[in-house]
């Protein structure tokens, strides 16, 4: 019997990534990207078992980024209707209150997703035009949204409320949602897997750290706190987002200053974090200026980590004690430096790292504590994707 294939799509601002995947076999047949959407010269990359294409060209919208897509997958083998899709899956960001589970996507479905827009309107517009132009290009295949929210829908009230003025809260919908919930799912399942334990015994504490890092507290595989808010704004310091600032910092730009609120907006989420710090959001770069002695990079790095052990000491309260502290995503996979100055100096809290195997270049999933560590530390290289896929096929049928 041939295996099932599913495509996954995640349809950002000006970027698509697609993927074809065997859900079963957990198996990338192709992957892609589609980047610089709408400026003079774009990019597609699609890396498949023959090989890669990587070429530049004009890329006038999402429509043209996503027939693209089509075109490369067609140049490597049967074109895309002839794959044996079973079913397309879409990462959305923001599900709100509304969607908590995978969705099968229909005209009222897409009219909320558009609704949910002003909660996320970086994200969600993207994700909305990415689902209608596929869903036009395979009308007859069923398409599923699978939410960035959905993990977090389990948040102890006391953990997702903020302290405002409770009927201006609810009739903005103003309450904490949760991100990379796809990933920390997927992250603290392998976990598991990889310790050989059940899922319902373990406290754990996943710390996503890419561009874009975010840290959760998992009891029994069910989430009970995390770092991102009402907008993946809140929370740890990320390559180009602030994360946790006091809030009348907001209002005294805005006085002071005179700064817009759209200025503000633009400042937190795309010139803050790393980036506002230092002038720079890729980590290898920060980590080569602080070798070459940049007072500014190293003030950067201290800020990211400072603000990473205060929401691990702070879960590790929360859970009342943790069996495992996992690293995934970009920063957490590749970075030995994070994932030691994060846990240094807590023996006398059962974490130990093993200098050793933090520093190995195995990429897989592996544990870096030390024998004598009474909390695994555990490095899971996260797969949104392929997490996507195996929702999208289980709910299609």
């Amino acid at each position: 019997m041939t295996e099932p294939v599913v495509l996954v799509i995640n349809s950002g601002s000006s970027s698509i990534k697609f993927q074809l995947v065997h859900p079963v076999a957990g198996e990338s047949v192709g992957t892609g990207l589609v980047e610089r959407i709408g400026e003079r010269t774009g990019r597609i990359v699609y890396r498949y078992p023959g090989g890669e294409i990587d070429r530049e060209l004009h890329i006038a919208d999402h429509t043209a980024g996503l027939h693209a897509a089509e075109d490369v997958i067609a140049e490597t083998g049967p074109p895309l209707r002839e794959r044996g899709i079973v079913a397309v899956g879409h990462r959305v960001v923001h599900g709100g209150a509304v969607f908590h589970e995978p969705t099968i996507i229909d005209d009222d479905v897409l009219r909320e997703l558009r609704r949910l827009s002003t909660l996320a309107p970086l994200h969600n517009p993207p994700n909305v035009v990415g689902i209608e132009v596929a869903m036009a290009q395979l009308p007859d295949i069923p398409h599923v949204a699978v939410f960035d929210t959905a993990f977090f829908h389990t948040l102890p009230e006391a953990a997702a409320t903020y302290a405002i003025d409770a009927e201006v809260a609810r009739a903005n919908r103003v309450r904490r949602y949760g991100f990379h919930g796809t990933s920390h799912e997927y992250v603290s399942g392998r976990a598991a897997a990889f310790l050989g334990r059940d899922l319902g015994d373990l406290n754990q504490i996943v710390l996503h750290l890419g561009n874009g890092a975010s840290a959760s507290a998992i009891r029994g595989g069910r989430a009970v706190d995390t770092s991102m808010g009402m907008t993946p704004l809140e929370g740890l310091v990320m390559g180009t987002r602030s994360g946790d600032l006091d809030p009348g910092i907001l209002l005294y730009l805005h006085r002071n200053s005179g700064m817009s609120v759209d200025e503000i907006d633009d400042l937190l989420n795309r010139h803050s974090g790393l980036k506002g710090l230092c002038g720079e959001n890729d980590f290898r770069s920060v980590l080569g200026m602080i070798a070459d002695g940049n007072p500014d990079a190293k003030l950067a790095y201290d800020v990211y980590v400072h603000r990473l052990r205060r929401y691990i000491g702070a879960y590790l309260v929360e859970l009342g004690g943790v069996d495992v502290v996992t690293f995934t995503g970009g920063v957490g996979e590749n970075n030995v430096d994070v994932r030691r100055d994060a846990l240094a100096g807590l023996d006398g809290l059962g974490i130990v790292v093993d200098d050793t195997r933090n520093r190995s270049p195995e990429r897989s999933e592996r544990r870096i504590s030390a024998d004598d560590s009474a909390v695994e530390v555990l490095v899971v290289p996260t797969n949104e994707e392929l997490a996507i896929a195996r929702k999208a096929v289980a709910l299609a049928g």
